[in-house]
């Protein structure tokens, strides 16, 4: 879609203007939606969209992109507004499908990553749920069911079930990397080169990295599995459903970032997070291993972790990582990313933290002191 922001007027600005009065961060128009001066997007509204995008675990730039005007859209809906069922030719997304999804786990039913997508998962949860509770078991969230599901008590506190089960997951699966499917997502590619600053352009670094990472997993004999060739560029979502078709235990995206101020620099890491409390734990885990992997042996500046909503984090059904490896508009960063063994270090580092988190603290060593060759050693060995 065009890319709103200040300045621009239309529709298509009163639209973006009349949800976001609907969220409380616009005040109520004086008029009607369709006068004039309620389809100018000036600065009030760019301050309510920052508001919402931060509300949303977006990129809080107050530019309405595709993502933004997704969110915006799925925030039109609240349970209840309409019927909710699985829809193949038309998926059905909104906010009303992640509060049902929230309502499910909380009941103890499985209806896996709340992501606001109403799949085959969040189907069979609502059938389960409906069966138990004496109703027609007809994957439809209905009037009648909305009723029972807004009379029972939650059977499980304090925490996410769902993200409960992917720290059991990595708990029941072993220290060992050997047999574990990886999938690498390259940003960009194609035609879309990403960030380009000079001779450095962000596909072709994503790619060589995703490559380099990729001889490393399959040394240790993990399945390593690239989401993209060299020459394609897969849309997000599709990058999740790659990966979740592969069947995935761990997802890692790829980047170089940019700034207009050439003073920002350093490696930041994001993983699946509302900001509300619902978060990836293991995603959050390994993102916090990588930062502190990387910065410990490079001393670049950690720009830290943080939970956000975007769709390879959101539709991957395991756990995600986004990582952006530097600043090409950084003179600092940019050289030290255009030096192959610069690009060798973070593949080792970025492997580093996945062992690590699948060591769960036992036989471990400190911070950026776990090399390699340490790695496959404890690969080799023999587990009693």
């Amino acid at each position: 879609m065009q890319l709103l922001h200040r300045g621009d007027f239309g529709p298509a600005v009163a639209e973006i203007k009349a949800i976001l009065t609907s969220q409380g961060l616009l005040p109520p128009p004086n008029g009607n939606l369709g006068d004039e001066k309620e389809q100018v997007f000036d600065g009030l509204v760019e301050h309510a969209v920052r508001a919402f995008q931060q509300q949303r675990g977006l990129i809080t730039d107050g530019v309405v992109g595709s993502a933004t005007y997704r969110a915006l859209r799925d925030a039109r809906w609240s349970l209840g507004d309409r019927p909710l069922a699985y829809q193949i030719s038309q998926t059905i997304t909104g906010d009303d499908v992640f509060a049902l999804q929230e309502r499910l786990l909380e009941l103890g039913y499985d209806a896996g990553r709340p992501n606001k997508v109403f799949g085959a998962q969040t189907e069979h949860a609502l059938k389960s749920f409906q069966r138990d509770y004496g109703l027609t078991a007809d994957g439809v969230c209905g009037p009648e069911t909305l009723r029972a599901l807004r009379q029972l008590m939650p059977k499980v506190r304090g925490g996410r079930p769902v993200f409960l089960r992917e720290q059991e997951r990595v708990r029941t699966s072993g220290p060992k990397l050997r047999g574990k499917r990886i999938v690498l997502d390259p940003g960009h590619g194609g035609a879309d080169r990403g960030a380009v600053v000079e001779d450095a352009a962000e596909a072709d670094l994503a790619w060589d990295l995703a490559r380099r990472l990729e001889g490393r997993m399959v040394a240790t004999g993990m399945e390593a599995i690239l989401v993209r060739g060299q020459d394609t560029c897969p849309p997000e979502a599709d990058r999740a459903a790659f990966a979740n078709d592969a069947g995935a235990d761990l997802f890692l995206s790829l980047h170089t970032d940019t700034n207009p101020s050439p003073a920002a620099q350093g490696i930041a890491s994001y993983h699946f997070g509302t900001g509300n409390g619902t978060t990836s734990t293991v995603g959050e885990a390994l993102a916090g291993y990588i930062q502190r992997e990387v910065v410990a042996k490079t001393g670049m500046v950690d720009c830290g972790a943080h939970p956000k909503t975007w769709e390879v984090l959101r539709l991957t059904r395991m756990p995600a990582v986004h990582i952006e490896v530097g600043y090409l508009t950084n003179p600092g960063d940019r050289r030290r990313l255009m030096d192959p063994t610069f690009r060798d270090i973070l593949a080792e580092r970025i492997l580093v933290a996945v062992k690590r988190l699948y060591l769960l603290g036992e036989n471990d060593q400190p911070t950026g002191t776990f090399t390699f060759d340490d790695l496959l050693r404890h690969e080799l060995a023999k587990i009693d």
